[in-house]
């Protein structure tokens, strides 16, 4: 018996060709679907609190804005660090659109926004008038009741939204 034979042997124990075939294409397309199509995407922190918790399991599926552009009320996954960080934010205001906070509430072209997602609101965010650049939208977690201070928000690059949650 050849070394080869002996190794095939040892590694595919009575598996003929057309099965570790199959098995490596399987590996491969799964791997391929998991790294560019729909990422995992472990939530750290509490910015999204009470509709997406610390420390779940939640997928990316990132051919969403392929086929249509970032809405308000989207929650995205977006590149916040290079390809290893991510973020779980809400879209609030797309590219012209005024934004502003005061005393808490979203004031988005000078009107008062409706957000029954937001639970945990404690009305001590303030932040002034700002116009959102072209190209970009303005992105915000829905734990309010976090100080402003703890929250990574604002303006964002639309290219940066990897794509939105599978639930």
């Amino acid at each position: 018996m050849e070394i080869r034979d002996r190794i095939n042997a040892f590694v595919f124990p009575k598996m003929n060709r057309t099965f570790a075939i199959r098995l490596v294409i399987t590996i491969a397309v799964c791997f391929l679907f998991f790294k560019f199509v729909c990422k995992p995407v472990f939530l750290n922190g509490g910015s999204m609190e009470p509709n997406y918790h610390d420390g779940t399991l939640n997928f990316c599926w990132t051919p969403t804005y392929l086929f249509r552009a970032p809405r308000k009320g989207d929650v995205v996954a977006l590149r916040y660090e290079g390809d290893r960080v991510m973020l779980l934010k809400r879209i609030v205001a797309n590219a012209g659109d005024t934004v502003e906070f005061r005393n808490g509430t979203l004031f988005v072209n000078g009107k008062a926004v409706r957000e029954p997602y937001v639970k945990f609101n404690e009305g001590n965010w303030n932040l002034p008038l700002r116009k959102v650049s072209p190209g970009c939208v303005y992105v915000v977690g829905d734990n309010r009741g976090m100080p402003i201070e703890q929250h990574k928000f604002g303006e964002i690059r639309r290219n940066r939204i990897e794509g939105t949650l599978l639930l």
